[in-house]
């Protein structure tokens, strides 16, 4: 049994324990309309889970979790509406891009409607993780990364696709980037297929350095980007040296900084387990990164995750901006940017390590309690296959078709031309995504910009509140890191004491 299982089986007995009764492993168990967490059988209330309210929040569940799930799946006949698949995906452009197509896939699978229910990150993690954790068969197709599909994998919530995979004709899963392949699969299985992949680097207007006489190195140091970022700010002309996420969330703010804190030597638990969010080399990571949002990033730079930045950046508002590398799809797109061929890209900055690059994926999974996998599996099929690829490029743009996915993405000659300043740095920033690159001290978790543990959905995003109160100066980063070691200490001893 794996780390993540017993941390699971630890604090959510019930759920671990029960789960393929809950469930039902594929059979209605209960009246969709009427079963609830509430009045599922021997559960009076949530003490009976032996769930406290934050147990629940480090499954992103909450409050969430007591209300009734409906949207359960039926049999596989019947009518349309019974034939309709739920979609659950997180509102980024590439994803809505998808939405914009889906005629291509009712053409081919007249008999599946699909309805998809998009939301911004952070609800979407919450709304997924409810459903997915509690068995509510709300969905069909949930999206999800290399973060929740190992632990999901390991309790039974997710459906393994290798033989999904193997009897599609052409699927071609060997063609999947290795490091998001394997990101995705546990043991012979793969739960979830990525519908795009990234780590993260640097993109800068080049044709303002050149005028500047400043030539990026290709792979930086933050006191490089510090001292470049001053140059060119000028709040006066609404122009920011650079952007950086500052929004409240661990998969916002907390996903650039803890690359931050990797190569500054920090980490956030030592190998025993002991807490290390007060350490020097966190606190000189964390210190650096407010001060430079601070003193040369964009306005309200505490409320603005990965979205804002794109938008500044593209629109000509900042000089860099380090963030995911499947910004690309939009930064280099003339329908939306104003800064197409004023671009170029450097690896992610360093300061110990001589990378550090994030690696992440935004896959799709179906969830165990789905009734309609084959016509989930369809959809899936569809949207990260070889030929969506071209879908997207003859139908919207080869500037908008989903990095880091395929290998062979990156051999269509429509896109090799478009993706000739960033394919390199791409591949390159991706192959280099391992702790071993990327960490200056051994830790005890897997994960580069996130902590690989249940909790950390609740952990991360406190932490990250502690530091966006910080980067709005409502408190200092000495503060900020106290609150968040005490955090990290109620988790440790979860770990410590197993």
């Amino acid at each position: 049994m794996s780390v993540e299982h017993r941390s699971y089986e630890r604090k959510f007995p019930y759920f671990v324990r029960d789960l393929p009764r809950v469930m039902g492993r594929g059979r209605a168990r209960h009246n969709c309309k009427e079963r609830t967490i509430m009045n599922r059988p021997r559960a009076r209330n949530l003490t009976e889970f032996s769930l406290s309210r934050r147990s629940l929040l480090g499954l992103g569940v909450g409050a969430a979790a007591a209300t009734t799930l409906s949207a359960c799946g039926s049999g596989a006949g019947g009518t349309a509406q019974e034939r309709e698949i739920v979609v659950a995906i997180v509102a980024n452009p590439q994803m809505q891009d998808a939405i914009s197509l889906i005629d291509d896939f009712r053409a081919k699978h007249p008999g599946t409607n699909v309805r998809f229910v998009s939301l911004p990150e952070n609800e979407a993690r919450a709304k997924i993780t409810a459903s997915v954790a509690t068995g509510g068969g709300e969905f069909d197709v949930v999206m999800i990364s290399n973060y929740e599909t190992p632990m999901w994998a390991e309790n039974g919530w997710i459906a393994d696709l290798v033989p999904f995979m193997d009897a599609t004709e052409g699927y071609d899963r060997q063609d999947f980037i290795p490091t998001i392949r394997e990101a995705l699969s546990v043991g012979s299985g793969q739960y979830s297929v990525p519908f795009y992949g990234e780590s993260s680097f640097l993109v800068y207007r080049e044709d303002l350095f050149e005028q500047a006489g400043i030539t990026m190195p290709e792979q930086p140091t933050w006191e490089q980007i510090a001292q470049y970022a001053a140059e060119f700010h000028d709040p006066a002309k609404n122009f920011s040296g650079i952007c950086l996420r500052g929004l409240a969330g661990w998969g916002e703010v907390m996903a650039p900084l803890n690359t931050v804190i990797n190569t500054y030597g920090g980490r956030w638990f030592d190998e025993a387990w002991n807490p290390q969010l007060n350490s020097p080399e966190v606190h000189a990571a964390v210190s650096d990164y407010v001060n430079l949002v601070r003193t040369s990033g964009q306005p309200g730079a505490a409320t603005s995750g990965y979205g804002d930045c794109l938008t500044r950046f593209a629109q000509g508002n900042a000089a860099m901006w380090y963030d995911a590398t499947a910004m690309v799809s939009s930064v280099e797109d003339p329908a939306s940017s104003l800064v197409v061929g004023k671009t170029n890209y450097a690896l992610a900055p360093v300061k110990e390590t001589t990378s550090a690059g994030w690696l992440y994926t935004w896959a799709l999974a179906i969830p165990a309690t789905s009734q309609r996998k084959q016509a989930a599996w369809d959809f899936i099929a569809w949207m990260t296959n070889k030929e969506y690829m071209q879908l997207v490029g003859n139908n919207v743009s080869w500037e908008r078709l989903p990095p880091g996915s395929r290998q062979s993405t990156y051999e269509i000659p429509e896109y090799a031309e478009i993706a000739e300043s960033y394919a390199g740095p791409t591949l390159t920033a991706m192959g280099q995504a391992n702790q071993d690159n990327a960490m200056a001290q051994p830790v005890p978790y897997p994960g580069i910009q996130f902590v690989g543990i249940p909790e950390f959905q609740d952990l991360g995003t406190r932490v990250g509140q502690q530091v966006s109160a910080a980067i709005a100066g409502q408190q200092s980063v000495e503060d900020a890191l106290a609150q968040s070691q005490s955090f990290a200490q109620s988790v440790a001893r979860t770990y410590q004491e197993g």
